[in-house]
């Protein structure tokens, strides 16, 4: 103990010194407690409150997002700047991550009162606007571990906010399944990624990804354990990204859980997970010594194979969220294309990607909770001669398809296309045909994607039934909602310059 006393200072003024760097999780803290405090004092009539505060707290969080940018601007930290004794690594990257994630956190927020199921909830929404804000904390330092201890303990706290957003129904048996199945999963991935950060530590001596002797020891260590320490931690970090084959919960969980909530894991920690493979591999792509574990080639034939078995699976579903859940694995396979590609540029269209994704993901699953507040539809075959009679539901649904398709004039078309972009540009570099293969892939699997995302505006406009559609109350809410996402879908199509320009 007496050892420790002169270290005391020295830490203590690296705690303080790292304060201005921490804002936006500190305003997040804060909000959480707040929430929390919210419902105990005011009990089951606090949803709405919470909801308010929870939703003012995430703006407020956003424009702290803004002030680290400039403060890295301010202090010519152009590479970035570690703190907490280099636990967390702050990069205008991560801030990029986190403005993405507070902004599609802030629409979450409003949609998740607007689930006629999940708002019919006994003990209302308040606790889930708690674990949600507690969450997006955890999805905040996911996107600046620069250490191993951050990276599992991120990760950890993500996953256990998760399950308990995934059972939030415990009345419902497929809920608590799905909950159940995701656990299980998720506790089996979790003890796979410690065990091989622990091995990780064994051989390399280190932490630390960048600041310790962690990537020389591994060097110089034996070549087949290192490969096999990073496939494990790579299968605990393609559990939140959900790609082959660490895929296997995803469509039971996602059709289990509620739609607010299937809409919350197949945006937002996806998205953190990015974050956290782009700073865990940063170390071992610079390193020029580096050669005992090939990422890009790894990463390349996962890409491939994600982008294959998401795309054709989600051909063969009926259920509306099934297929979107399919649909999701392909475009995180389509997604890790540019992680392959490891520059700046690429990190510009992964963001940009990730952005106009998470949007119209959410505007999907909203107009199918939208469906399903109407009519009680949930598969392809229930949308049947639905678009005459909700016309503006209908529209707004192609649109977003559209966009995830990868359709002219979308956002979404421009996000392709900037991945493409890149990963072209690299392969004039060095003419790798793995890289080929990928376009190739991609370009296959984008014109797959037509053929189950059209039998939603086939079914809708097309299709006729001859069954009596009994259309109960409608949510405005939602309408209004998927306008502004439609809005800015053609918006960004038409000028994607203004989402690139702030990335």
């Amino acid at each position: 103990m007496h050892d420790l006393l002169p270290t005391l200072p020295g830490a203590l003024d690296d705690v303080i010194s790292s304060f201005p760097y921490f804002m936006p999780e500190f305003y997040l803290a804060l909000l959480f407690i707040l929430v929390l405090v919210t419902d105990l004092l005011f009990g089951k009539n606090s949803g709405k409150l919470c909801r308010i505060i929870a939703c003012a707290g995430i703006l407020l969080v956003v424009h702290k997002d803004y002030q680290q940018n400039e403060l890295l601007l301010a202090t010519a930290l152009a590479n970035g700047h570690f703190f907490f004794t280099d636990m967390l690594l702050l990069t205008h990257t991560a801030i990029s991550f986190k403005l993405v994630i507070d902004a599609l956190a802030f629409i979450l927020l409003l949609y998740f009162e607007w689930d006629h199921k999940l708002n019919a909830h006994p003990k209302g929404l308040s606790d889930l606007y708690s674990i949600m804000i507690g969450a997006i904390f955890s999805l905040h330092i996911m996107t600046m571990a620069a250490n191993l201890l951050s990276v599992y303990l991120s990760i950890e706290m993500v996953s256990v906010a998760s399950y308990l957003m995934v059972a939030y129904r415990g009345e419902n048996v497929l809920s608590t399944e799905s909950g159940l199945k995701y656990v299980l999963f998720g506790a089996a991935s979790s003890a796979i990624m410690l065990y091989g950060i622990s091995l990780l530590y064994a051989l390399g001596g280190s932490l630390s990804l960048y600041t310790g002797d962690l990537i020389m020891g591994l060097s110089h260590a034996n070549t087949a354990a290192v490969t096999v320490v990073l496939i494990l931690i790579l299968a605990g970090i393609g559990f939140k990204l959900s790609f082959v084959p660490m895929h296997f919960w995803v469509p039971d969980v996602y059709e289990g859980a509620s739609t607010p909530v299937t809409a919350w894991l197949s945006t937002l920690p996806k998205i953190a997970g990015f974050a956290l493979l782009v700073n865990f591999l940063r170390p071992f792509i610079y390193y020029q010594g580096w050669s005992a574990f090939d990422f890009r080639f790894y990463l390349a034939i996962i890409s491939i194979i994600t982008m294959i078995a998401g795309n054709f699976a989600a051909v063969m579903q009926r259920n509306v969220k099934r297929m979107l859940a399919y649909s999701s694995i392909g475009h995180t396979g389509f997604a890790l294309m540019v992680i392959i590609v490891y520059n700046d540029t690429a990190f510009s269209a992964l963001i940009y990607y990730l952005a106009v994704y998470g949007m119209a993901n959410i505007g999907a699953l909203a107009l199918a909770t939208y469906f399903a507040n109407a009519t009680g539809a949930e598969n392809n075959e229930g949308y049947k001669g639905l678009g005459l009679k909700l016309p503006a539901a209908s529209v707004c649904f192609v649109i977003v398809l559209v966009s995830l398709t990868g359709l002219p004039i979308s956002a979404g078309f421009n996000g392709k296309l900037l991945v493409f972009s890149a990963v072209y540009n690299f392969y004039q570099l060095n003419h790798n045909p793995l890289l080929l293969a990928l376009m190739i892939t991609g370009a296959i699997t984008t014109v797959l994607a037509l053929f189950y995302y059209i039998k939603i505006p086939r079914n809708l406009f097309l299709k006729r039934t001859e069954n009596v559609v009994d259309i109960s109350k409608t949510s405005v809410n939602i309408i209004i909602l998927s306008i502004i996402i439609c809005f800015l879908i053609v918006l960004l199509g038409l000028r994607p310059d203004l989402l690139i320009n702030h990335i």
